[in-house]
Order: structure tokens, then C-alpha cells, then sequence
């Protein structure tokens, strides 16, 4: 089966991403953000996916990570619109796992996003934890990133989205426990929360009945005169 290659593939201040594009004019365009220890290649398939709603969609590999490389610094909020850029112009839409949910909601003010798509998002407590204990798998500075975790309200930032949030979780997280999402969806009066039954921390981002759920939600938002399927 022949996949669909990628419209274009480079680097940007550093960041080394993947862009797809839809058949004809995309009405919209999606920002994927990987969680911890993570890799842009492990959501290819969900960008690929997005041409078929007539999304463009870009995923990343974070600083510290992948083809990127270095280490994770104070511009891991800012490299969001940095990297929404090699999008074409329209509505953004964002997108995030674990870590990558907890900097998506930090930045969906910064870019001015239509939707977020939050899957599992790490709280600011508990990044700072897992970072100081060196528990992460990928180069960082420390102190720079615990100062931008510190400084930025991603709770707060996610009340604010209403129904602009969609927030994804598995009962059966055992890294980050789904009342964070319940939290989350609490203070956020309009948003969205899917808790699927059972399942673990990596296991939401991939299934593709919740994937199917996140494209929908993204293509309502951003290209809603496309037909989505």
C-alpha cells in the first residue's frame, strides 16, 4: 500500500518537522506536539490523516529530541507558533500528548488557536517533578525549562478555550491520572472530555476511534465546510 509522502520536509530555527498538505486548498492547519522522550515519526500517520478532512498538519521533533536535537530550552512554548508557521494561512488547530498536551495549552493563546486537542496533559507539577528527577530520556536545560513551566498557567490557559477544548484520556493512565483531564474540562465550561475505559498512558493518542474523534472535533473547527470522513 503506497503511503502519502509528505508535501515538505526540512527545519526551522532548528526544529526539524514534517508537513502534509490536503488535495486543493487546505482550509486549516494542525500543530502536533509529542510528549516527553517522544518523536515526530510516532504521529505521522495522524497528519497524514488530516489531509483526508482538509487539514494541512505539521508534526515536530521538540528540542532534545529527534532529528532536532540540543536540549529543551525557555522556547518550547514559543517553538509552537514557530512551527505553525510552515502552515498555510487559516485557522490553527493544535494538538498534544502528555508533555506535548501541557505546551499546546500553554501556547493556544499565543497563536490563536480554534481548537486544542489536549490527550492526557501533563500537569505543571508534575513536569517539574519528572524533570528534576532526570526521569524524561531527553537532553534539557533544567533550570530554563522548570523557569518557563513556573511562569506559564496552563490550567488557567485551558479555562479560557471553552469549546475550543477537547480533552482525550484513559482511565487507566498511570503516568498522568485522568482527574487531571477532569480538572481541566471542570474549569473550562464548553469544552469536551472523552475518558476511554481501561487502557494506559500512551494508548489514547493512538487508538483510532479516539484519533477519528480528535480529527472530527479539529475539522469542525477549522474546515467546517469540509466535509469530514
Amino acid at each position: 500500500m503506497a503511503v502519502d509522502e509528505p508535501a515538505e520536509a526540512g527545519t526551522i530555527d532548528g526544529l526539524a518537522y514534517v508537513l502534509h498538505l490536503p488535495e486543493g486548498e487546505a482550509r486549516g492547519g494542525v500543530v502536533t506536539c509529542h510528549g516527553a522522550g517522544s518523536v515526530k515519526e510516532d504521529h505521522l500517520g495522524f497528519a497524514r490523516a488530516c489531509r483526508a478532512h482538509g487539514m494541512a498538519a505539521v508534526v515536530f521533533d521538540q528540542r532534545g529530541h529527534g532529528a532536532t536535537g540540543g536540549r529543551m530550552d525557555d522556547r518550547a512554548i514559543r517553538d509552537v507558533a514557530t512551527i505553525a508557521s510552515v502552515l498555510p494561512d487559516g485557522p490553527v488547530g493544535l494538538r498534544g500528548s502528555s508533555m506535548g498536551g501541557w505546551i499546546v495549552l500553554a501556547a493556544a493563546g499565543s497563536v490563536g488557536a480554534a481548537a486544542v486537542v489536549a490527550i492526557c496533559p501533563a500537569s505543571g507539577e508534575g513536569l517539574l517533578r519528572g524533570l528534576r528527577a532526570g526521569g524524561f530520556g531527553f537532553e534539557a536545560n533544567t533550570g530554563a525549562v522548570a523557569e518557563l513551566i513556573e511562569a506559564h498557567d496552563a490550567g488557567a490557559a485551558a479555562s479560557g478555550l471553552g469549546d475550543r477544548l477537547l480533552l482525550l484520556h484513559a482511565e487507566g493512565d498511570e503516568v498522568v491520572p485522568v482527574e487531571r483531564s477532569r480538572a481541566l474540562h471542570a474549569n473550562a465550561p464548553g469544552s469536551r472530555l472523552v475518558v476511554a475505559a481501561g487502557g494506559h498512558h500512551r494508548s489514547v493518542q493512538h487508538d483510532p476511534e479516539l484519533q477519528a474523534v480528535a480529527l472530527r472535533f479539529l475539522a469542525q473547527r477549522l474546515a467546517p465546510t469540509v466535509r469530514a470522513g
